[in-house]
Order: structure tokens, then sequence, then C-alpha cells
């Protein structure tokens, strides 16, 4: 929420913090680097928008084309090239209103794609989802992470996880409690402690999950 601008931290003396290396940026150069996956899409008007639209819109962080935007020849290019990449194009022309939840979410994440930024970052990507819905989204998520765009992903799920993430941190009541490497963090000690309830691991190939 913070990246997000939606509350603020506290600011004490000798805090520092650096994003892509630099401590000082202006804020709407620094959001160009970010693309931000929410988990609805915004707007009443989104149901009897095309997913085509819905992505185009992501660059005026819109719910709709209303008519007093100017939508450029390279806006809609470059709509096509994000619902591309999460394979997504056969979605262009289907409203929003009859797509599934895990179509919705392609159309989600493809908004965020359309400014090509450095970092996506999503919050709970799998809520909703069924079993099928779920293993798509993963497995388009590790596609987009091989194609060089880092995540930043908030999770209660273990499954979630990509095997491609390398750091996690683990929060309780809003503060950190734990930073590293993921074989030191993902541990049934580590979990059940930060969960305070027995927590049970299992791994299938390069995933793991919990119970």
């Amino acid at each position: 929420m913070a990246v997000t601008c939606q509350v603020y931290p506290m600011v004490r003396a000798g805090m520092v913090v650096r994003i892509f290396g630099r401590e000082r940026w202006d804020l709407t150069e620094l959001r160009r680097h970010f693309g931000v996956v929410g988990a609805e899409l915004p707007g009443e008007r989104t149901a009897v928008t095309t997913g085509l639209d819905a992505v185009t819109a992501g660059f005026f962080s819109a719910s709709t084309l209303w008519p007093n935007l100017h939508v450029t020849e390279e806006m809609r290019e470059r709509a096509v090239e994000a619902l591309e990449r999460m394979e997504a194009l056969h979605l262009a022309r289907q409203l929003v209103g009859e797509m599934s939840a895990g179509e919705k979410r392609r159309i989600l994440i493809a908004r965020a794609l359309v400014h090509r930024p450095r970092q996506l970052l999503l919050d709970e990507p799998s809520n909703a989802l069924d079993l099928a819905a779920q293993r798509e989204l993963r497995e388009t998520l590790r596609r987009l992470a091989r194609e060089g765009t880092g995540l930043v992903l908030v999770t209660h799920h273990l499954g979630d996880i990509l095997p491609e993430i390398e750091r996690v941190i683990l929060m309780r009541g809003g503060r950190i409690v734990g930073d590293g490497p993921r074989e030191e963090l993902l541990t049934e000690a580590r979990l059940s402690e930060l969960f305070e309830t027995p927590v049970r691991m299992g791994r299938d190939e390069e995933w793991l999950h919990s119970w």
C-alpha cells in the first residue's frame, strides 16, 4: 500500500530507502518503472468494455476509454503487445463482464504491462481462481520473470512463490520479521512461528505447498 501511495510510511532520522539504487526520484518518473496489478478492474463501465480497451485504458489509469481520452496508435500497438505477452489476444474483443476470473486476471496483468515496466507489483494474485486458472497464472508469471520482468508479490499462499523468486520477506502485524533467501525462510519452523500454528510443507518438483 505504501508503494501505491495508499498509505505513507513514517520517516525517522537516519532512515534510507533506495529504489533501483537511487534514493531520490521524481514520482512520475518512478511510477513508469512499476506496473501495479490490482485485485479488480476499476469502475462501473469495465463490464461493458472490451479486453483491448480495458488494457489500453491502463495508460490513463481509467476504467474504460472515455471520449475525452486521446489514444495514439502506439498505445494501441502496445496494448496488443501486452495481450500477446499474456497469451490473451483472443480476449481483445470480448467484454470484460463476460470473462472468467482467470481471464480477467490476464487483462489486469496486461494493463500493468502496457508501460513496459521493470517490475510488476501483485497483491494476492491467485485469489478467487480455481486450480486450473491458478496453474495458468503461475506459469505465465514464470514466463514474464524469465523474460526479465521483476516480480514483487504479496501472498499468503506458498504455491504463489514461483521457483524464480529468490528473496522472501516475512511480515507479521505490519512489521518485517524475516528477510533473506527462500531456502532459509520457507521452512516449517519459520512459517509455524510466523502464522502461530503448526505448518507442514511439501515439495512437488520445483513447487512448494503447505497445509
